[in-house]
C-alpha cells in the first residue's frame, strides 16, 4: 500500500489568500497518483466543505473527505467520551456543526461541556458564562491551544489565548484535542487507513505539526515557509525527519511507486 500525508495548511499550502508557489502541483501529483491524504488543521472556525470550497479557489482541487479539522476531531472524542451530550461552545460555524453531526446539543445552562474554539465573535458575556459553567462542574474542552491565528493583517488571539482566560479564572486546566494531541493525529491516521510508518506529516510548526509527528512515530518533514526559521530548531530537542524550504521541493521527491517523499 502507498504511503500517506498529512498536511498542514497555513505556512504550507497558503501564506494568508496567497499559494505558495508549488503547492498546487505537488497536491496534483497526489491525487493524480491515488496517495492518501489529508489536509490536517487546527482551526475549527470552517466546515469541512469550506475548507473545501476556499483552496478549490486558490486552484486545488480537493474533495471534502480531504479535510480533518481539530473540531472534527473533538466532536468525535466527546461523543466516544459522552454519547448525546450537551456544549455550551464559543466557536463558530464549523466546531457548531461537527457537535451536531456527532450528536451533541448546544446549550446555554448546565452543559455537560464548556468546549472552546476560535472565533472573531467572542465577548466577555460569553466568557463570564463559560466560567460560571466550568465553577459549576463543566468540564472544560479546548479544539486546540494555538495562542494565535495568522490573518493577512497580522496576528489575532486564537483559541489558546481564550482558554488561558478560562484556566486562569477558574484554577482548571482544559483538555485540548487538537494538533499536536495523540487523539487528533491518531484519528487522522485512521481516516486514511494505513499504519504508523506509512503516514509522513507536513507542517511548518515545530510545537504542534512536527511534535505531533514526532510523538506519534510519524515521519515528519518541516517546510521553512511558515512560522519556523532554520535557527529555531536549536531550540527544541526533537527533531523534524527532513526540511524542505517550501513544499515544492516535495514535488519531484514522490516516487512513482509508493508516494513517498520522506
Amino acid at each position: 500500500m502507498s504511503n500517506g500525508f498529512l498536511i498542514d495548511m497555513d505556512g504550507v499550502i497558503y501564506r494568508g489568500s496567497e499559494l505558495i508557489p508549488g503547492a498546487d502541483v505537488f497536491i496534483g501529483q497526489l491525487v493524480e497518483r491515488d496517495i492518501p491524504f489529508l489536509f490536517l488543521t487546527n482551526n475549527s472556525q470552517r466546515t469541512r466543505r469550506d475548507v473545501a470550497t476556499k483552496l478549490r479557489r486558490m486552484g486545488i482541487s480537493v474533495e471534502e473527505r480531504h479535510i480533518f479539522t481539530c473540531a472534527m476531531a473533538t466532536a468525535r472524542f466527546l461523543a466516544r467520551q459522552k454519547p448525546n451530550g450537551t456544549a455550551y461552545v464559543i466557536g463558530e460555524g464549523g466546531l457548531l456543526q461537527a457537535l451536531h453531526i456527532n450528536g451533541y446539543s448546544i446549550v446555554d445552562h448546565d452543559p455537560d461541556y464548556v468546549v472552546v474554539g476560535e472565533g472573531r465573535s467572542v465577548n466577555f458575556e460569553m466568557i463570564e458564562t463559560a466560567v460560571r459553567m466550568i465553577e459549576k462542574g463543566a468540564k472544560l474542552v479546548a479544539t486546540n491551544m494555538d495562542p494565535n491565528c495568522p490573518t493577512q493583517h497580522g496576528l489575532r488571539p486564537g483559541c489558546g489565548a481564550i482558554v488561558a482566560m478560562l484556566e486562569a479564572a477558574t484554577g482548571l486546566h482544559a483538555f485540548s484535542v487538537g494538533k499536536p494531541s495523540p487523539i487528533m493525529m491518531r484519528h487522522a491516521r485512521k481516516e486514511l487507513g494505513l499504519s504508523t510508518s506509512q503516514v509522513t506529516m507536513i507542517g511548518d510548526t515545530m510545537e504542534t505539526d512536527i511534535l505531533g509527528g514526532v510523538e506519534m512515530g510519524y515521519n515528519t518533514i518541516l517546510v521553512l515557509s511558515g512560522g519556523t526559521k532554520r535557527e529555531d530548531l536549536a531550540n527544541f530537542a526533537y527533531q523534524p525527519g527532513r526540511i524542505v524550504d517550501s513544499i515544492a521541493d516535495l514535488c519531484e521527491a514522490i516516487e512513482l511507486v509508493g508516494g513517498s517523499a520522506a
